[in-house]
């Protein structure tokens, strides 16, 4: 079973950046689809990006494309989301998935992690 482990939110200024990392136990981490997903206080979650298990297919939220690019890397186990221009909207709290069906809007993500807090000021 996967287990996973968010880290580098925070706060940051309107067209900043960050780089958040997503560590995954387990021997099956290459063989799993991954998910970045934010929630916003009050509004449902959504889907950010994915990327396929060899890293060779991604996908995009519209509201992100062009500023955010999703990675991976399987001999380290790690998924990252770069931010870039950061807007004040992007602020949520950011969780990363994995499934072992796929990696889009619509996949049956089975595994969470516990998230990592995204603050961006005006």
């Amino acid at each position: 079973q996967v287990q996973l482990v968010e880290s580098g939110g925070g706060l940051v200024q309107a067209g900043g950046s960050l780089r958040l990392s997503c560590v995954a136990s387990g021997r099956t981490f290459s063989s799993h689809g991954m998910g970045w997903f934010r929630q916003a206080p009050g509004k449902e979650r959504e889907f950010v990006a994915g990327i396929s298990p060899t890293g060779s297919i991604t996908s995009y939220t519209d509201s992100v494309k062009g500023r955010f690019t999703i990675s991976r890397d399987n001999a380290k186990n790690t998924v990252y989301l770069q931010m870039n221009s950061l807007k004040p909207e992007d602020t949520a709290a950011y969780h990363c998935a994995a499934s072992a069906a796929g990696w889009g809007p619509r996949t049956d993500f089975s595994v969470w992690g516990q998230g990592t807090q995204v603050t961006v000021s005006s």
